[in-house]
């Protein structure tokens, strides 16, 4: 029997770990986004301008966020098809991801230059452990706001608030009233994420990631529970 809160929980739990994740990539990888496909556009064109290093991670991003995607759905019609957990499986791949990617960060970082080969990689394991968290966001969360990109949620949340505060038929007031709760959640949990990911940035660097792993394992384990 599922618990109504569990995908709540997920949801702030993987807000949390978007920002944080995408902070600690920036800060330690040449400006690199694991979650945010936009961002790295802007950062390798700013780049490419000035003439420093992170070009090719930024350039690699965006075929290894798509892969990363589409094995995962691959990987998740496997899943379905022999009835065996998907979003169970989805979020164990995750942690398993985001543990490479603490564990490459630690050992091999930090990294004066983010285009060297193990820098690379290390980006790699964080872009394609956000891509994972990116894909099951849209399968199995797609009534809750997104975890990764804050845009979309905050132009929601602003236009709500205008609606509530200009006055909507009740009809309309409740369910408005929600979306805008749950947008302004989703929007907090992941700046949080941003403000405690920089501050242990700044103490311990890479090490900083052992907390996006502690998370994701508490979101699979709460959707283990919820099953």
């Amino acid at each position: 029997m599922k618990k109504t809160s569990g995908p709540a929980v997920i949801a702030a739990l993987l807000a949390f770990n978007g920002g944080f994740v995408d902070t600690a990539s920036f800060l330690g990888l040449g400006g690199l986004f694991t979650s945010h496909v936009t961002g790295n556009f802007v950062t390798l064109g700013a780049a490419l301008v000035s003439g420093s290093h992170g070009i090719l991670n930024k350039l690699l991003a965006l075929p290894v966020f798509v892969v990363s995607i589409a094995l995962a759905r691959m990987a998740a019609a496997y899943l379905r098809a022999r009835d065996l957990p998907v979003l169970t499986s989805l979020l164990i791949a995750e942690v398993v991801l985001l543990a490479l990617f603490c564990g490459l960060a630690v050992t091999y970082g930090p990294f004066p230059n983010a285009d060297t080969p193990l820098a690379l990689l290390t980006g790699f394991a964080g872009v394609a452990a956000m891509a994972v968290q990116n894909g099951f966001q849209r399968v199995h969360f797609a009534e809750l706001p997104p975890t990764t990109i804050m845009t979309g949620n905050t132009t929601q949340a602003t236009i709500d608030a205008v609606d509530l505060l200009r006055g909507v038929p009740r009809k309309q007031r409740k369910s408005i009233a929600a979306r805008f709760r749950r947008l302004g959640a989703s929007i907090l949990y992941f700046a949080v994420g941003c403000a405690v990911s920089a501050t242990l940035f700044w103490q311990i660097g890479f090490w900083c990631l052992t907390v996006a792993v502690g998370v994701a394992v508490a979101a699979a384990l709460v959707r283990v529970t919820t099953e």
